[in-house]
């Protein structure tokens, strides 16, 4: 019998969501209509993919291995209906951000006759419109979480390794102004903590912080646009210190918000190109070659000058294991 890709889209779906209801709805079926396709095509395949209670659905070890090979299948499908466009980068940013930004000028000053679709989605968006061709590179943050779900079909390469400062607060007096310790009471973030429900990979890097260095962070959602996160900085009048990217850092010095060097441990969020493994088109090629040469002459993946402490990086981050990562805690 042949493999139906509307049952694996179906398997996919209740993948994905660990729940025949959320599954449902997302596919616009009935809940019962869902688990007689899911019937099916375990039928089909000879074997259980998933094991499914009154409260929990999780994947069998076949499942699992099933999931890997049904992405890997959807995501030719959809190649063969729409082939990629030869002139054509679709790419996206992560909110105002500037690592992206700063790779699409340099490639559009190159290439001004290719064109270049922009988009704003997170990390794990980003990858997932990667694999389902729906954006030919990523930059993003690689979590292992990423890997474990997506172990093939993908490359990806360390670009930039972006450090995150102090911004705000009285000077503590212990050092020059350029520097400021972790540990002189919270910090407060723009990030979502695990608990929201919208836990994404800058909110997991924030959390490795919290448990290796010890700090006391305040979590205090993602409000998006600089404007917003400038308008809760303002409101702070000072007294409250963030711990932010260098990216809104510098902006918010432009505002007269104090901009200060950790000094017990400097930490730098990993951002990464990520492709799929395949052959690019030629305007892809010229995206990568021109954003690893970004990246070489803006010294992205060395220690930042200024830098006070050592640099840090989550103990299980994938870039540890790259070439471009020397070093650090």
């Amino acid at each position: 019998m042949d493999l139906d890709l509307r049952l694996v889209r179906y398997f996919v779906a209740v993948a994905d969501e660990l729940h025949f209801g959320r599954a449902a709805a997302k596919l616009y079926i009935s809940q019962p209509a869902l688990s007689k396709q899911i019937r099916r095509l375990e039928e089909q395949v000879g074997a259980q993919l998933l094991v499914r209670d009154t409260r929990h659905v999780t994947l069998t070890a076949r499942g699992q291995q099933f999931l890997a090979e049904a992405r890997r299948l959807l995501a030719i499908a959809r190649t063969m209906q729409q082939p990629a466009r030869a002139n054509t980068v679709r790419m996206a940013h992560v909110f105002e951000l500037d690592t992206s930004r700063e790779v699409a000028d340099a490639y559009a000053a190159r290439f001004p006759d290719v064109a270049l679709t922009e988009h704003a989605l997170d990390s794990a968006t980003q990858l997932e419109a990667l694999l389902q061709y729906r954006l030919d590179v990523a930059i993003l943050r690689i979590t292992p979480r990423m890997l474990v779900e997506h172990p093939a079909g993908w490359e990806h390469r360390l670009l930039r390794l972006e450090p995150l400062v102090l911004v705000g607060g009285d000077a503590d007096g212990k050092s020059g102004p350029g520097t400021a310790s972790l540990h002189d009471g919270p910090l407060d973030v723009f990030g979502d903590p695990p608990e929201s429900g919208s836990y994404n990979a800058h909110g997991d890097f924030l959390s490795a912080a919290e448990r290796d260095l010890g700090l006391e962070l305040r979590w205090l959602g993602t409000p998006g646009a600089f404007s917003h996160c400038l308008a809760r900085v303002t409101r702070s009048a000072g007294r409250n210190r963030f711990l932010e990217f260098h990216s809104y850092a510098s902006r918010y010095a432009e505002h007269g918000f104090a901009l200060r060097w950790p000094r017990e441990a400097q930490p730098y969020y990993p951002w990464s190109l990520a492709w799929r493994s395949e052959p690019p088109t030629s305007a892809l090629a010229e995206f990568l070659r021109v954003a690893r040469a970004e990246s070489a002459g803006q010294g992205w993946l060395h220690p930042a000058p200024a830098a006070a402490g050592p640099p840090w990086l989550p103990p299980d981050d994938p870039v540890r294991r790259e070439d471009g990562f020397a070093g650090g805690r």
